[in-house]
């Protein structure tokens, strides 16, 4: 009983913030994906009209976007291997056209929260990426983003938020996360790469004694989109390299999902330093 409360708790307060009422939309989709980065917290299967969207969620894990047309939908949640007419959560949703966001489960499961981000997947110019930080670790302080032995990037952001977009050029680098303010290294990102065209989320997650870093990609939107989120104050708007471009440290796993429309879930998994 205390593990279907818990669960209940963790999606109602995730799909009340992710798929809100919003205000009616004329056509078009919207593009949602769901983080689940509650360390402590069950795998869960959710369904779109009836449709299995994601299942067997577990921490830590990060949908692709799904894309959704815009109106109402109907949301089922259930233990992981259930079926639909098991939804320990069975709700009608409204989704808004034109807009993309990151919802995410945060938090441990006594105090689990719903966090949404609003995301910006237009296309970075030519020859770069956009790279963008969420700190989603619950224990962690602030922290620091910056270039090993170089400048600082990102400057004491807190649990649970998330960066402005930088704009960087394609090339490898090496990235160190640090208390915000101090100097040792909790994430090493040696030898990141980053390609062209791509919209890159790293998330900070787990508690902080097993702290991990995640390293998501996406496609960017259509040309059409809001135009990229300029860096805030005092924050360079791209990276010196510091590499020379290997990949060995990022490795694809897959993650249990089916598509709905588009596609399933999907991480690309760093390993710890």
């Amino acid at each position: 009983m205390t593990r279907k409360l818990s669960l209940a708790g963790l999606l109602a307060a995730l799909l009340a913030l992710v798929l809100a009422p919003a205000v009616s939309a004329q056509g078009g989709t919207a593009k949602v994906r769901v983080i689940h980065a509650s360390p402590d917290a069950p795998a869960v299967d959710v369904y779109v009209n009836g449709q299995a969207a994601l299942t067997n969620v577990p921490f830590f894990t990060a949908s692709d976007y799904l894309d959704l047309p815009a109106g109402t939908h109907q949301i089922q949640v259930t233990p992981t291997g259930q079926p639909a007419s098991s939804a320990v959560i069975d709700t009608s949703a409204t989704v808004a056209a034109g807009r993309a966001y990151s919802i995410a489960a945060t938090g441990l499961v006594a105090n689990i929260t719903a966090t949404v981000f609003e995301d910006n997947l237009s296309a970075p110019a030519s020859g770069q990426a956009k790279v963008r930080v969420y700190h989603l670790s619950p224990d962690a302080p602030a922290v620091d983003v910056k270039v090993a032995g170089g400048d600082t990037l990102i400057s004491s952001l807190a649990f649970p938020n998330a960066s402005d977009y930088l704009a960087v050029p394609a090339g490898s680098y090496d990235l160190q996360v640090t208390p915000a303010g101090g100097s040792d290294v909790v994430i090493n990102l040696a030898g990141t790469s980053l390609q062209a065209g791509q919209v890159y989320s790293v998330f900070a997650t787990n508690v902080l004694a097993e702290i991990t870093p995640e390293l998501a990609a996406t496609q960017p939107a259509a040309a059409s989109a809001a135009a990229p989120a300029a860096p805030a104050a005092g924050q360079p708007s791209t990276l010196p390299a510091t590499s020379t471009g290997d990949d060995a440290g990022l490795a694809p796993i897959a993650v249990a999902a089916i598509a709905l429309i588009l596609a399933g879930a999907f991480v690309l998994r760093r390993r710890a330093a």
